[in-house]
């Protein structure tokens, strides 16, 4: 079974790609390659427990378990020692990134208190999208009575196009809400 995001991709993005950059072949077209989520814990030092929530959370958002993250040096400022863990990560592609980019767009963004739109400008120069939440609380698997903390995410979305505009146009056409320019 396909997921709603990647019939879309096949039926809707690629033929008006296609038409709007005058790519020769389907295969030049810019297509999503994978999604990273990521959540840095800094309070991991002090708080044992910290790691195992996180790794829950982030398994309930995404359906896959995350890889902890280690120090891989000791940084006596931030009183970490080497092979500290420090975070959370997990990589997703397939029908799992289709599942949860769906998930994002069309369920957890729209529900950001005073949400206008995600900024433009954060994008790498090469056309992948970086994306910081403030609270896990937006995806409605989490259950907001056994949140022990309000933790922030990173989400980095790889895709294959060349430009920034190729990557912003492919995502936009997925359903990312872009932020209107207020000039």
């Amino acid at each position: 079974m396909e997921t709603r995001l990647r019939e879309r991709y096949k039926t809707q993005v690629v033929p008006e790609l296609m038409r709007e950059f005058k790519y020769a072949n389907v295969m030049q077209v810019p297509h999503v390659e994978k999604v990273t989520v990521n959540i840095g814990l800094g309070e991991a030092r002090e708080n044992a427990r910290a790691v195992e929530t996180a790794t829950a959370d982030i398994a309930t958002i995404t359906g896959q378990k995350p890889v902890v993250t280690k120090a891989k040096k000791a940084i006596a400022n931030f009183k970490i020692r080497e092979n500290m863990p420090v975070g959370v990560a997990v990589t997703l592609r397939g029908d799992r990134m289709y599942e949860f980019l769906d998930r994002l767009l069309n369920v957890a963004l729209p529900r950001i208190r005073d949400f206008h739109g995600v900024p433009v400008k954060a994008f790498d120069g090469r056309g992948n999208f970086s994306l910081g939440l403030r609270e896990q609380l937006i995806f409605p698997e989490i259950d907001y009575d056994k949140v022990d903390r309000i933790r922030g995410m990173q989400v980095n979305i790889a895709t294959s196009a060349r430009t920034d505009e190729e990557g912003r146009r492919l995502l936009e056409m997925l359903g990312m809400p872009f932020a209107k320019d207020r000039t």
